[in-house]
Parts: structure tokens; C-alpha cells; sequence
């Protein structure tokens, strides 16, 4: 049985993770993860991808009894998750998290690997790593810090603690929040209004947030390349002419 199971909505790929109970992130869940992130990004067709989950989990972390199985493998294991994360982050594509529940450990470090967090009043989110002994290993020191800032990340790296949708929103982990049964559909329809975007300009944008060494002088690099493409001069050209744009990522 696939652990991910990939759907083509128009111009957005739905990958939703299906790993019952608890949707638990197995090594072979995660391959299938970066096989089904590739394929979105290999085709013409995608042009944002939405990652939620089954059931009333979105994902509560590594599958630890396969973990504890992994022996000296723990190291490629955890290699291999930064791996795919890094890959949604870096991901030259919108991608949108739908939140339908928890998100624990390494799926709270899923979570914040995508571009948009958008979460059901259900959802709670936390890094509960410390209370097992050990730390995150995916990712969370490094990305929570920057979206909630240092204090608030430490408060809960060094607690466990889990905030819910209401707190994650207020701390700025969480974009939105969204009834659960509206929450996909809602998700899909956001990463719709980033696919009717210019896609070299959203690469362009993901490639300053992700490097701020970059600075001002990567920033002015891109704007001026960004000005030469077919993209800018239909974006301006509908911009006079009060029309719709259609920008082709060219």
C-alpha cells in the first residue's frame, strides 16, 4: 500500500500521507515523499503542491519503533529526512501545508518546511523530542527559531510543550486557520491563487528567504533579471491595460 498517495487538482499536486494511526514518518514514507515532491516538480503541469494527511493526524513525528530498529542507520535516517525537507523548502514551487492535526516532532518540522502553514482548529504543533531524551533531527532547532523568533522557540524546545492552532497562529507558526472539513479544499484554493502567480518571480522570492546572505545585492540581481522575462512584460503590460495576467514562468 502507497504511504503517499499523490492527486492532480488542475494546476496543483495534493500529496496527502497515509500512514495510519498517527501517520508516523517512516524511512519508506519519506522516500515516497521525495519520489512524489520530484515527480510534482518534474511536470510542466504542477504549479504549487499541497501536503496534508489522512485520518485526524497530519503527522506525529518519526515512526519511533522503526527508529529505535535503525541501530548505526540512525544517522543515514536522519541525513536522509533533512534530505527531503530541504527539498520542500528549497522546492522552486509553492508548497502549502494543510494541517488537519497534530504535527508533532518531525511533522511539526514537515510542517515548517513548507511555504504555508494553514492548520484545522485541531492541529497542534511541538517539538516534543526532549522529553524522549534526544533532540529534533529534521530541522526544528534551525526553522523555528526563524519563524517564531529565538525566545518563543526556546521556550518550547526546551519544554516539549505543544502550542495549538489558536497559540500557533498568535506566535506566527501558523498562517491561518481553517474548519476542518473546509481545510483542504481551502489549502487547494490558496495554492491556486500562488499557481496564477509568475513562477520565476515565487522562485526568485523562495531563493531570497531561504539565503539572506544573499542581501540587497542578490535581491537587485534577480529583479533585474526577472525584468527580461516574458513574464514582467505581460505582468506590466496587463497591469495597463487592467486585464488579467497570464504569466507563463518564461
Amino acid at each position: 500500500m502507497a504511504l503517499i498517495s499523490e492527486e492532480q487538482r488542475g494546476s496543483i499536486t495534493l500529496l496527502t500521507l497515509e500512514h495510519p494511526p498517527v501517520n508516523s514518518l517512516s524511512f519508506p514514507l519519506l522516500q515516497e515523499l521525495s519520489e512524489s515532491l520530484n515527480r510534482a516538480l518534474a511536470t510542466s503541469e504542477t504549479r504549487a503542491i499541497v501536503i496534508t494527511g489522512s485520518g485526524a493526524f497530519f503527522a506525529a513525528g518519526a515512526d519511533i519503533p522503526s527508529f529505535l530498529q535503525l541501530g548505526a542507520g540512525v544517522k543515514d535516517f536522519l541525513a536522509y529526512g533533512v534530505k527531503v525537507f530541504d527539498e520542500i523548502a528549497r522546492s522552486p514551487k509553492p508548497v502549502v501545508a494543510a494541517v488537519n492535526g497534530p504535527a508533532l516532532g518531525g511533522g511539526n518540522e514537515l510542517a515548517m518546511a513548507c511555504d504555508l502553514r494553514i492548520a484545522c482548529p485541531e492541529a497542534r504543533f511541538g517539538q516534543p523530542e526532549v522529553n524522549l531524551g534526544i533532540i529534533p533531527g529534521w530541522g526544528g532547532t534551525v526553522r523555528m527559531p526563524k519563524l517564531i523568533g529565538r525566545s518563543r522557540a526556546a521556550q518550547l524546545l526546551l519544554t516539549g510543550d505543544a502550542v495549538d492552532a489558536e497559540e500557533a497562529r498568535n506566535i506566527g507558526l501558523v498562517h491561518q486557520i481553517v474548519a476542518s472539513h473546509l481545510l483542504v479544499d481551502y489549502a487547494l484554493n490558496q495554492a491556486e491563487r500562488l499557481a496564477s502567480l509568475p513562477p520565476l518571480a515565487l522562485q526568485a522570492i523562495k531563493e531570497l528567504l531561504a539565503n539572506p546572505d544573499l542581501g540587497q545585492s542578490g535581491e537587485s540581481e534577480r529583479m533585474a533579471r526577472l525584468m527580461a522575462t516574458a513574464d514582467a512584460t505581460e505582468g506590466i503590460t496587463a497591469f495597463l491595460q487592467k486585464r488579467r495576467p497570464q504569466f507563463e514562468g518564461r
